[in-house]
């Protein structure tokens, strides 16, 4: 019935309008049927457009136009001449008459582009991706922006046109989205650390007690003040908009710090001491630089045209601290003393690519790279990691370690002693004396504080000849101090790569429930597990364990104490995902990088370093799923103060 009666007002209030002599629409003339669209498109050129995967295609339509996918020059890369083939085909297409565009995100990336490609006496103009169609003034250009893969448009009314996209050139690379825009919010963050009876310093008036936050009405307008107190019980009511005057204190563990009085003079006196402190310091600084100035190294030469296409072939975007990383590294090469640089940063954030251009440098100059890592694993991860770097490039990688039999190592030491290999890799078996370079002009170091006294005594002895690199994720104080007072340059790449997700840590009882459900959630997920044990005696057992606790499960074993060729054929058939969980000592603290494995498991994590921890929980969390990190403990009670402490800040 409602139906009926709008029905009938609708035709009322149609012949009203008619009546009127106003336009009046019909509902139905909105809309097109599919009959009229087709009808309308039958006499038009169609245009059909989908996908291209790898295979040649031709679209024919009215409007006689091709589109073909046939582009690659990866294949075709081979030694020092790495472009020869694109430009060898760039320039039989401008014979043809055909224009070539070959894009690229960056205008930072299109220069270095154009630079690689002038000596092939190729010039290409520099163009905006919207202008390729619309501008004609151009047979070969670099046009900026994204493109997902090249392809070649023929028949075209102005000519053939051919696209190549830089990763048909140099390789794909990983996509990456520009860093958030930071925020002002750091008082903020401050303000959330703080809790009521906290220590506070204010830049003017010195160390008090943080009360908590009150509100109070000032002229009839509420604002929040930060309430500190100071000795005697004199308080100060700062506004929360002036927190930058204050900040948590930090001093030695267990200290509590003496609180200084409201309008004294004894502030004004620990600043001066510190000022003299500082001035005393900057003077030996200064007598250590002058020493450093007299020493003459090797000043490297400019970066040139091989290793330009060397930086481009690395597969990431660089990070910008990854990037002001590298360009500190140039810059200390280009000069004439010894570069003693440390790059601090999180495992997992591109320490290693800044290690390896500093060394592709260094090699181009005609220089030994000597790479020297604690862990024979370390070693071996880091061999396959240059190797595939250093592949269309003439450039000889080898590694020595316990890997390596007793002969191929004393090959090893004649062929660099020789000069025939450009880049070494090993433990502290580098350190010895009977390994002789031709000519070392770099040393990256990775993790120094795993290596001994007398080992870093033979470093102290090298760093005044050559170029020096340090590489770690947990700098011991005394480096990380030296690095802060400038007597060692320090770099931090502290930006995570692309979808990286913080590792989800927890501390757990040895709870059987609570293992099988972490380990079978992962495997359930397609990933592997760490399970570290470090006890070589009663690891058997705990091996035991784990298949009467997950039957079916595949479990390698991994210790210090196997033979070389047993181990290593252990770790590459992880890495092949031949078993899903390793169980092993702390012998994979460095070196392992597997993105499938993204749980570990740490028994008896109370008896581990705070570095230790750090690095093995560093193990996981390389790709863009969530990781997980169980550190088993005994109860509480029966921990250490120490133990304690590690496992909070961990």
């Amino acid at each position: 019935e409602e139906a009926e009666h709008l029905s009938l007002e609708i035709k009322e209030a149609e012949e009203r309008f008619r009546a009127k002599g106003d336009f009046f629409v019909d509902p139905e003339g909105l809309f097109i049927s599919y009959d009229e669209l087709s009808a309308t498109l039958k006499d038009r050129a169609l245009l059909e457009i989908e996908g291209l995967v790898g295979r040649e295609l031709e679209l024919r339509a009215v409007s006689n136009i091709d589109i073909r996918q046939d582009i690659s020059f990866k294949k075709d890369r081979t030694g020092e001449a790495l472009l020869s083939p694109l430009a060898e085909r760039i320039t039989r297409w401008l014979e043809e008459g055909s224009r070539v565009v070959l894009s690229s995100q960056t205008r930072g990336q299109a220069e270095r582009i154009k630079e690689l490609l002038e000596p092939y006496h190729l010039h290409p103009a520099i163009i905006h991706g919207r202008d390729i169609l619309n501008n004609e003034d151009f047979s070969f250009a670099i046009a900026i922006g994204e493109l997902s893969s090249g392809f070649r448009l023929t028949s075209l009314p102005e000519g053939a046109i051919v696209i190549i996209t830089e990763e048909e050139i140099f390789g794909e690379k990983i996509k990456r989205r520009p860093p958030p825009p930071k925020r002002l919010d750091t008082y903020l963050t401050q303000l959330q650390d703080l809790s009521p009876g906290d220590f506070i310093v204010h830049s003017h008036h010195g160390i008090a007690l943080y009360r908590g936050l009150k509100r109070i009405s000032v002229d009839g307008v509420e604002t929040e003040f930060l309430l500190l107190e100071y000795r005697g019980g004199d308080r100060l009511y700062l506004p929360v908009q002036r927190m930058d005057l204050v900040s948590k204190y930090h001093g030695p563990g267990g200290r509590v710090p003496e609180l200084d009085r409201l309008g004294g003079t004894t502030w004004e006196r620990k600043k001066r001491r510190v000022k003299q402190a500082v001035e005393k310091m900057a003077g030996e600084l200064l007598k250590l630089y002058a020493e450093r100035s007299i020493v003459k190294g090797f000043a490297f030469s400019r970066p040139d045209r091989l290793f330009q296409e060397f930086e481009a072939a690395f597969e990431y975007t660089e990070t910008p601290d990854q990037m002001r990383a590298i360009e500190d590294v140039m810059e200390d090469m280009s000069r004439p003393q010894p570069m003693d640089r440390l790059i601090c940063g999180d495992v997992g954030y591109g320490k290693t690519e800044v290690a390896m251009r500093a060394a592709f440098r260094a090699v181009a100059d005609s220089k030994q790279v000597a790479v020297l890592v604690p862990t024979t694993v370390l070693a071996q991860q880091h061999f396959y990691t240059f190797t595939k770097r250093f592949l269309p490039f003439p450039v000889t990688v080898e590694v020595l370690s316990r890997f390596k039999s007793k002969r191929e190592q004393q090959q090893i030491l004649k062929r660099l002693a020789r000069g025939e290999i450009d880049i070494i890799i090993g433990t502290h078996r580098l350190l010895q004396k009977d390994v002789s370079f031709k000519d070392l002009g770099l040393i990256i170091i990775d993790e120094e504080h795993r290596f001994g006294v007398a080992h870093k005594e033979r470093l102290k002895t090298l760093r005044r000849e050559v170029d020096v690199l340090t590489l770690t994720a947990t700098p011991i104080p005394r480096t990380l101090h030296m690095a802060l007072a400038d007597i060692r340059d320090l770099s931090i790449i502290s930006t995570p790569p692309e979808d990286r997700c913080a590792i989800t840590t927890r501390v757990i009882r040895f709870d059987e429930d609570m293992i099988r459900e972490a380990i079978e959630r992962e495997l359930k997920r397609g990933g592997q597990v760490f399970f570290v044990h470090n006890r070589i005696q009663s690891i058997g057992a705990m091996c035991g364990f784990l298949r009467d606790l997950l039957p079916g499960v595949r479990i390698g074993v991994a210790h210090g104490q196997m033979r070389e060729d047993e181990l290593e054929q252990v770790m590459l058939d992880f890495v092949n995902r031949r078993y899903d969980i390793l169980l092993s000592t702390a012998i994979i603290e460095s070196g392992l990088d597997i993105p499938t494995a993204n749980t570990i498991i740490i028994n008896r994590a109370d008896r581990f370093g705070l570095a230790e921890l750090y690095q093995l929980r560093g193990r996981v969390g390389r790709s863009n799923h969530r990781a997980y990190a169980y550190f088993i403990c005994p109860d509480e009670s029966v921990l250490t103060d120490e133990a304690r402490e590690r496992l909070k800040v961990i």
